[in-house]
């Protein structure tokens, strides 16, 4: 009997050893950022999730020591934006969360309760996604904060923007962009220069010697797209940075460029593919409506009537334009007789423009409701649009946005980081 139990009694302890090192394991601080830590396990849920995600994608998956550290540098950059927003004060609430996440179940065609069951049955926990998608969601807000909104596009840049597209002869062709960035930090010394381009030079050696472009982004770029493979995405050349443009210029598809030198460190682009954009035709209607708004004075019934009324004068003869003028309590379109103008798909609100497709050219709606109050329409014309003009000046205001976003965050994100402490305490 004694003998027995001191057999168990030396399993348990055994065992309970053997608990606290995987505890200890878990919670093991590998990195302080500032004056927070990230634990091992946060890494370990992090690097399970990623996995997952270049499975997902068919990227060959690097070696588990490379994945660790890249994975870790991202929970770091990650960790000092969350603590810039929390010291100036940007914040999600529940609402805000919930709203977001029951969208994310709506577009991929779940209830919110059949979403968590699918997570759960993938092993994520929904509190943590919860949580994750919180801290996104102030990521996202943060940068908007201190990149996004100080970036200031003037009518002229656009002016100037689009004359040189026509001067340049250029195309609305699309390319989707690989990149790979070996970053250099602020004050680099001579030797660390001449080191990381030797680095970019042998990246550069073994894709051109048949290496896996995305693979190999995931393992040694710096780049923010590094864990998606390095994919840009499809961008007109317009949306391009220029320290690219000349090199892309050369690139066919498939093509990798030379390293490209930075101040933010070596780069290097590959062509994934290329297509081509023709003349946007659009479905244009022109109409013009009355609006009247129940109140204290009116009730919807009477609203009602009182359009039918205005129907039944117009279909007598009566002018819309003069009745809009005096009736309608859209303030702006009744100036101008209730004309709205030429209108584009999506212009206007859905209950408007699902009445506004169903009537005849010429013809008068019954009276309908939207958010606005109560109309009554009419649609003058019909028409097929040449919009070229239009979206393309569109286009060049994005364009120019997205480029000055793209050159400010990452210079941002440098400084941040440079300016953060950082400690690695264990070997990821």
């Amino acid at each position: 009997m004694g003998k027995n139990f001191r057999s168990l009694f030396f399993g348990l302890c055994c065992l309970f050893s053997a608990s606290q090192a995987v505890s200890e394991s878990l919670n093991a601080i590998v990195a302080v950022v500032n004056e927070n830590v990230i634990l091992n396990s946060e890494l370990d849920t992090m690097v399970d999730s990623i996995k997952q995600q270049l499975r997902s994608n068919k990227t060959q998956m690097p070696p588990e020591s490379v994945l660790r550290q890249q994975v870790l540098e991202r929970l770091v950059i990650e960790r000092i934006q969350l603590q810039i927003a929390a010291q100036n004060g940007v914040k999600v609430d529940d609402e805000q969360l919930n709203a977001t996440i029951r969208n994310i179940a709506k577009q991929s065609n779940f209830s919110l309760a059949e979403f968590r069951n699918v997570l759960q049955k993938d092993g994520i926990d929904f509190t943590e996604f919860r949580e994750n998608i919180r801290n996104q969601i102030i990521i996202s807000r943060l940068r908007q904060i201190q990149v996004d909104n100080r970036i200031n596009i003037t009518p002229q840049e656009i002016d100037n923007f689009m004359k040189a597209q026509e001067a340049s002869g250029e195309t609305q062709d699309e390319y989707l962009l690989g990149h790979i960035l070996i970053a250099l930090p602020e004050g680099a010394t001579p030797d660390l220069i001449q080191t990381k381009n030797r680095k970019a030079e042998e990246v550069l050696a073994s894709l051109r010697g048949g290496a896996d472009f995305k693979s190999t982004a995931v393992s040694v770029s710096d780049g923010q797209q590094a864990l998606e493979g390095g994919l840009l995405g499809w961008r007109k050349q317009s949306q391009i940075p220029n320290l690219f443009s000349e090199s892309l210029a050369k690139l066919k598809v498939g093509d990798v460029s030379e390293v490209i030198r930075s101040p933010s460190g070596f780069h290097i682009i590959k062509l994934l593919d290329q297509r081509g954009k023709g003349q946007r035709m659009t479905s244009q209607t022109l109409v013009r409506h009355i609006l009247l708004t129940p109140n204290e004075v009116m009730t919807q019934e009477q609203v009602v009537a009182r359009l039918k009324d205005l129907k039944a004068r117009i279909e007598h003869g009566e002018d819309f334009g003069k009745l809009a003028r005096s009736n309608s309590q859209d303030s702006i379109s009744a100036a101008e007789g209730g004309n709205l103008g030429w209108t584009n798909p999506g212009s206007m609100v859905p209950e408007f423009e699902a009445v506004m497709n169903e009537t005849k050219k010429g013809s008068l709606s019954e009276p309908f409701q939207s958010k606005f109050g109560w109309h009554l329409l009419q649609v003058m014309d019909r028409r097929f649009h040449d919009s070229s003009s239009e979206f393309n000046r569109a286009q060049a205001t994005d364009a120019l946005r997205k480029r000055k976003i793209d050159e400010s965050l990452q210079l941002w994100l440098r400084q941040i980081r440079d300016e953060a402490y950082v400690e690695y305490r264990l070997n990821p």
